[in-house]
């Protein structure tokens, strides 16, 4: 019997374009642009000036503060310049670029055992690694492995499903690299101090389910547990309430309900850090939607553009209208195709118009189908119109900050609102003038 949550919506899949493409290494660019903000907080601080040689591996930007993560090279080049970009997430970011040269030399981590290695040593190897969550808000990884010492964990829940339209990478994972994904929650399970660990994925994956199913056979510690397959099942509130019956309430956090999610390709990071001795310098990407020639799935390096990875798969179709980085609920619509990927990409979708067709916005019906959809009984034209109308205040007491922007009242919206669009923007515009009060 399948679980679920109350709420949300069914799109259309669409995951037939790739789900049985298997990674493919795309061939590395002649410069790479890395962004210095590829996490959730403070941006890095770059080590390095222009003209410094660099090897495939070497940290080139540490971390600033609690909340942050260190940048390693992808190539083994030199430093050409530093600028400023806008990120696919649109965000301003200062980013450096760096020539590739034809010598390539790694500078990699010691490997370690990860039988034995101990709980410090895979927290630090995380750290070291510059690991982020692979689920969207790309969380430093080791902060997730240290919960405070007042909360108490019982499960540390590996999400594998995969919610977003098109997006096949987290399913490769599992169908290409399923010893990998256990090992990882293994050693996540050994780094966060928790004894059990639960693997959430939709029913609509059955040979995955099968191949998990027979590894997990004589496994004592870890489930699995079959999830019915509805947007936006992935989100972490949605999949603890689905997976432990628990209720992850307002302003709180996992933690709060004894609980740590984590992705399968940030499991896979922390595999390949710990076992390898690899930091985070690939991007695992779906490239799909009917604007694209060839749909595929990538392990690209991170500050690759797009232009190189749209070119690889053959180029871009004459009816494509829009291309979105992410997948299409929750991804960005992107206008330049300099923009490099990041750590925590997970997909570059070319949408044709059909596939975006774009409503023309009309007033509000006060139909309430946004409200029926959302998964957080929130309001969404209430908050809508409060942000659109700069009345902050207002917003954030009727729910603004707890919004996770998966987009369903804008999915089911009948009258074209850019619903979550505004909502963000509230979100954004709220937050910043908070930080203003604060300081």
């Amino acid at each position: 019997m399948t679980t679920t949550f109350k709420g949300g919506v069914h799109p259309a899949e669409m995951k037939e374009l790739t789900s049985e493409k298997p990674f493919e290494f795309l061939p590395l660019p002649e410069q790479i642009c890395l962004p210095l903000s590829q996490h959730a907080g403070k941006q890095s601080l770059l080590l390095k000036k222009k003209g410094d040689a660099v090897r495939k591996g070497e940290m080139i930007a540490e971390p600033d503060g609690f909340i942050s993560a260190p940048i390693h090279s992808p190539v083994t080049g030199k430093i050409n310049k530093t600028t400023s970009i806008i990120t696919l997430t649109g965000i301003r970011s200062e980013a450096v670029i760096i020539n590739r040269s034809d010598i390539d030399e790694d500078d990699l981590m010691e490997p370690l055992n990860p039988v034995t290695v101990a709980r410090e040593e895979i927290i630090e190897r995380v750290k070291q690694a510059g690991i982020v969550g692979q689920g969207g808000a790309a969380f430093p990884t080791y902060v997730k492995l240290s919960p405070p010492p007042d909360k108490k964990i019982d499960y540390v829940i590996l999400n594998a499903c995969e919610c977003e339209p098109y997006l096949t990478r987290d399913y490769r994972f599992l169908i290409e690299k399923t010893e990998e994904v256990i090992t990882g929650l293994k050693l996540i399970l050994k780094a966060a101090g928790v004894n059990y660990g639960i693997i959430g994925i939709e029913d609509n994956k059955p040979e995955a389910i099968k191949k998990l199913e027979n590894i997990l056979g004589n496994e004592e510690t870890i489930s699995l547990k079959v999830l019915k397959t509805k947007y936006p099942q992935g989100a972490e509130k949605m999949l603890i309430k689905a997976v432990t019956g628990r209720e992850v309430p307002p302003g709180k956090l996992p933690f709060d309900v004894g609980c740590i999610i984590q992705n399968v390709g940030t499991a896979v990071s922390i595999y390949n850090a710990v076992v390898k001795g690899e930091p985070q310098i690939n991007a695992f990407l779906t490239v799909s939607g009917l604007g694209i020639v060839e749909p595929k799935n990538l392990i690209a390096p991170v500050g690759t553009p797009l232009k190189n990875i749209i070119d690889y798969c053959g180029g871009i179709k004459e009816n494509a209208k829009k291309i979105v980085a992410g997948g299409p609920m929750m991804g960005f619509a992107q206008y330049d195709l300099n923009s490099p990927v990041t750590k925590a990409a997970s997909g570059i979708l070319v949408l044709t118009g059909k596939e975006a067709p774009g409503l023309k916005e009309s007033n509000c019906l006060n139909c309430g189908r946004c409200l029926s959809v959302c998964p957080l009984d929130l309001a969404p034209t209430r908050l809508y119109k409060f942000s659109r109308f700069d009345k902050f205040e207002e917003a954030i007491d009727i729910g603004l900050q707890t919004c996770m922007e998966c987009g369903t009242c804008t999915y089911n919206c009948p009258a074209g609102i850019p619903l979550v669009q505004w909502i963000r923007y509230g979100k954004r515009k709220s937050s910043a003038l908070l930080k203003q009060k604060t300081n």
